[in-house]
């Protein structure tokens, strides 16, 4: 059975997310900058906001342990937009022509709720997506069952074999199969691309 609808992760699929481009702003040196997402605001601490932790009280704790950072960690949600660089190259082309085939797009991303909103405004290709399931707004996070369960009932009970979920972290696909979805482990826009035409989809 071909997939029918298509389920986008956002960070790293559809819109190119660093945070060290941020935080090049703030060190003198890339090594410096790299220690600084690797030991302060790394991926630990990041995923307390997309399991819907508060920004500012995971900013306290850690400015806590680091005050010498505070201006650093406080950034993380006030200049959070300049952690993008625009959409994942390939990607909107792709969004369109499904578009324009209507196929329904559907979003599932790790992504603090409070920075949502902000997020779709910046990057309209988004909007192509009906509707974007986010782990802080259901303080949940991949790759839980739980959050496909949730993206399945807000997608209207399909057949989870209709559904192509592609996510660039290998774990968060291989939940998604363990689901019922079909999925694709992201690595660019040209092996995604291949997997929607194998798919009936493009």
């Amino acid at each position: 059975m071909s997939a029918r609808i298509v389920l986008f992760d956002l960070g790293h699929v559809v819109v190119d997310w660093q945070p060290i481009r941020l935080y090049r702003d703030f060190f003198e040196t890339e090594s410096e900058a790299e220690a600084f997402v690797r030991d302060v605001c790394n991926m630990d601490w990041h995923l307390q906001h997309d399991l819907g932790v508060s920004m500012a009280e995971n900013g306290d704790q850690l400015i806590a342990k680091f005050p010498h950072f505070e201006a650093q960690i406080r950034a993380w949600k006030t200049r959070w937009l300049d952690m993008f660089e625009g959409y994942v190259p390939g990607m909107p082309p792709l969004m369109a022509a499904l578009e324009e085939r209507q196929v329904p797009l559907y979003g599932l991303s790790n992504l603090p709720d409070e920075v949502a909103q902000e997020t779709f405004d910046a990057f309209p290709m988004i909007k192509l997506l009906r509707d974007v399931v986010v782990s802080g707004a259901e303080k949940v996070a991949k790759p839980d069952r739980r959050i496909y369960e949730i993206t399945h009932a807000r997608m209207g009970h399909p057949d989870p074999a209709d559904v192509l979920f592609t996510d660039d972290r290998e774990r968060n696909c291989e939940a998604a199969e363990a689901f019922g979805f079909k999925a694709h482990h992201f690595q660019g826009a040209e092996g995604f691309k291949a997997r929607l035409v194998s798919e009936g989809l493009l």
